[in-house]
């Protein structure tokens, strides 16, 4: 997934040595890898994106899960949320090539844009197929991260651990607490370029935490800072004051896309989204060289 991944714990007494639980860990997570990975020639998922139009694919039972999981939030938030993305992503320089450089062509976006619409892959949930209309291009980035972290948290749970915390790439789940009978705390960072400061200290308990932002990952070019979060929508990267978004939620997929699709709502948007489901979410926005934040009710209960 090009990130690191942590897991710390105390064990039930019966549990097995480190030794023999990291390998376990670490098959889990390439099995996953080898399922979604859009950096991987051989994944299930390039399979898909690779295959010629009007190929229908039935997916393993996993991939068909994220992908269910992914088209529901397509469709609730009207394509704000698109794991079809992918064309644009590749056009802009933040897909597995990295070829960045200068902003695409207005015609070069206008035609990725015709490869992306969650209904052109007709994805049916009851036999977990989807079709490839042709140069359809899955990118399930936005989700696969947290459904990684569930899948440990699910291999730690089986062997009687249930106090932990995991951490792939900055999406955390916490279940538990530590030895001395504190319950895990997670740092959400400021959202400022070249800083590694800590903005709130939250308290999740048994819950996953998920952050979207536009500081650390963008394009350059002429002076202007393009950020890899591309609205599906319009082709192009999002360029309102939202620069950081945190979910937090009992499954850390669920708040990985969340905080994705609540990136590309916008400000407004993704408060509107949040109030409406009573979501826990941290929505902060840069004014000028100062950050201003909300936080909904539902969160602000986490503070430390």
């Amino acid at each position: 997934m090009g990130t690191t991944w942590s897991v710390r714990f105390h064990a039930a007494p019966n549990a097995p040595a480190v030794t023999t639980l990291r390998p376990e860990i670490e098959r889990r997570l390439d099995a996953i890898d080898a399922t979604m990975s859009t950096w991987r020639s051989d994944s299930e998922l390039t399979k898909f994106n690779t295959a010629p139009p009007g190929t229908r694919m039935t997916f393993s039972p996993e991939l068909a899960y994220v992908t269910a999981a992914a088209i529901d939030l397509a469709h609730d938030t009207d394509g704000a949320y698109d794991p079809t993305v992918g064309p644009l992503v590749d056009l802009w320089g933040f897909g597995p090539t990295q070829t960045r450089g200068t902003a695409p062509d207005p015609n070069a976006i206008a035609a990725a844009r015709r490869q992306v619409g969650w209904q052109r892959i007709a994805f049916a949930a009851a036999t977990g197929s989807a079709l490839q209309p042709g140069d359809a291009h899955l990118d399930l980035s936005s989700i696969a991260k947290g459904y990684a972290v569930d899948q440990i948290g699910e291999v730690l749970h089986r062997h009687g651990i249930d106090d932990f915390v995991i951490d792939i790439g900055g999406e955390v789940l916490a279940r538990g607490g530590r030895t001395d009978g504190s319950r895990w705390r997670v740092a959400i960072e400021r959202p400022a370029p070249g800083e590694r400061t800590v903005l709130v200290t939250i308290e999740p308990g048994d819950q996953a935490v998920a952050t979207s932002g536009t500081y650390r990952n963008a394009l350059l070019d002429s002076g202007h800072s393009f950020s890899h979060l591309i609205d599906p929508r319009t082709g192009y990267p999002i360029a309102h004051d939202l620069v950081s978004v945190s979910v937090v939620d009992r499954s850390c997929m669920r708040a990985d896309a969340l905080a994705t699709a609540l990136s590309i709502l916008g400000p407004d948007g993704a408060r509107a989204y949040a109030e409406a489901h009573g979501l826990a979410v941290l929505l902060i926005r840069r004014d000028g060289d100062a950050l201003t934040s909300y936080e909904t009710p539902e969160f602000r209960v986490l503070r430390d």
